[in-house]
């Protein structure tokens, strides 16, 4: 039976009467064998012209991309149209910046897994909903600085994977080289303890931590905000892209213009707090202690910053409420997926002037925003940033604001 697509899914498949297709773009003709609703290996009868040859010689096998047979003008106008259908089916609209795409081999930021195995060991990423493990000595997506970290991670999977188990091996490039944090490995024994530091000290790596031990360090590893250096804890959150960071701060910025007092709402380890605060005094507010405290470091170790106070508290669970929010200007918040719904009900009702917002998931931004234009503020606009390149993956940064403020 051949099918034509209709459209893409949120995972970047192609959906015809229902079945959804990998790798496939709206207009095809396609045929293949449909097993649980999915055809995983389609024939294209008849190819979209928006259908490239991927880049990538490890993209059949990988699950790491979703994207790269469909051409850069197509997937940044389906991303576009992907934050546009979430705003309107909260019945939003906003004028939409140009959107920003991260270049190849950008990723300094990224978890691949390891594996043990008879002979040797095996890093890379899944297939798609699959276990099989790809290796992916020539990705497209990594920094070439991680690239060049695939023996290590090899031989720490050699080293510290259990048979059957499988290893999370979180890897980061700060200034002083690789900052790499492993998960799911064997307990720590003496052995373990002594081969480990061994294995990083051989292949130059930054620092090592094993379930959250930091096992070596050469010296503590950062990574700089605006014109503060901040040593974030081992496997902490950051923007994928140093490129795609930039320009959600260049959004932020803009966005609060010359606001003079700033909250910083889901802070992390100070992405915005600090380039904010060398233009305005900022209340940076996280759930996570251990990253304000390396903010807060940060900010204490650079001069000419003004002045960033830091407060630790789940905004899911207690969200700063109007009489708290009520002393600043504008503010910034980037919320995890869930988006902050509690939070955004309780600036809503502050009435705070200007708010910069920045989101990884269109439809509970769309939710949250709606609070805010039924409260009053317009939506400004909106700019898709693409740091997640060939992925359905979809972040966004927007302004809203009082009309009267505006």
């Amino acid at each position: 039976m051949t099918y034509v697509i209709e459209r893409l899914g949120h995972r970047g498949e192609g959906v015809a009467e229902g079945v959804f297709v990998a790798r496939a773009l709206p207009g095809e003709a396609v045929e293949g064998v449909v097993e649980n609703g999915r055809i995983a290996q389609p024939r294209i009868v008849t190819p979209s012209v928006d259908r490239v040859a991927a880049p990538c010689r490890h993209y059949k096998a990988c699950g790491g991309c979703a994207l790269q047979h469909a051409s850069d003008d197509f997937v940044a106008g389906w991303k576009q149209a992907v934050v546009g259908q979430a705003l309107a089916a909260q019945g939003l609209a906003a004028p939409f910046r140009p959107l920003h795409t991260s270049p190849a081999n950008a990723r300094r930021r990224a978890t691949l897994s390891g594996r043990r195995l008879k002979s040797g060991a095996l890093v890379g990423f899944h297939a798609r909903a699959s276990d099989t493990l790809t290796a992916v000595p020539d990705c497209r997506l990594l920094d070439p600085a991680l690239l060049a970290t695939l023996p290590a991670l090899e031989a720490v999977a050699l080293a510290g994977a259990s048979r059957k188990g499988e290893l999370a091996l979180t890897v980061t490039a700060l200034a002083e080289g690789i900052d790499l944090a492993v998960t799911g490995g064997k307990p720590l024994d003496t052995a373990l303890r002594m081969e480990l530091p061994q294995i990083a000290a051989r292949h130059a790596l930054a620092r090592l931590t094993w379930d959250g031990e930091t096992l070596y360090q050469t010296q503590p590893p950062h990574l700089t905000f605006g014109r503060a250096r901040v040593s974030p804890p081992p496997g902490a959150f950051l923007q994928a892209t140093a490129d795609g960071e930039a320009a959600l701060v260049t959004a932020m910025l803009e966005a609060v213009g010359n606001a003079r007092t700033i909250a910083d709402l889901f802070a992390g380890c100070g992405t915005f707090t600090l380039p904010l605060a060398e233009r305005a005094e900022v209340h940076a507010v996280e759930g996570e202690g251990t990253m304000l405290a390396a903010l807060d470091a940060g900010w204490r170790g650079k001069s000419g910053l003004k002045r960033v106070t830091t407060e630790a508290r789940d905004l899911f669970r207690r969200p700063l409420l109007p009489d708290e929010l009520a002393r600043f200007d504008a503010l910034v918040i980037d919320p995890p997926r869930a988006g902050a719904e509690a939070q955004f009900h309780e600036i809503a009702r502050a009435q705070v002037p200007v708010v910069g917002a920045v989101s990884c998931n269109p439809a509970t931004f769309a939710r949250d925003a709606k609070l805010l234009v039924q409260a009053g503020y317009r939506l400004d606009w909106v700019q898709v940033v693409d740091q997640f390149r060939w992925s359905p993956h979809v972040e966004l940064a927007a302004r809203l604001s009082l009309p009267h403020i505006g």
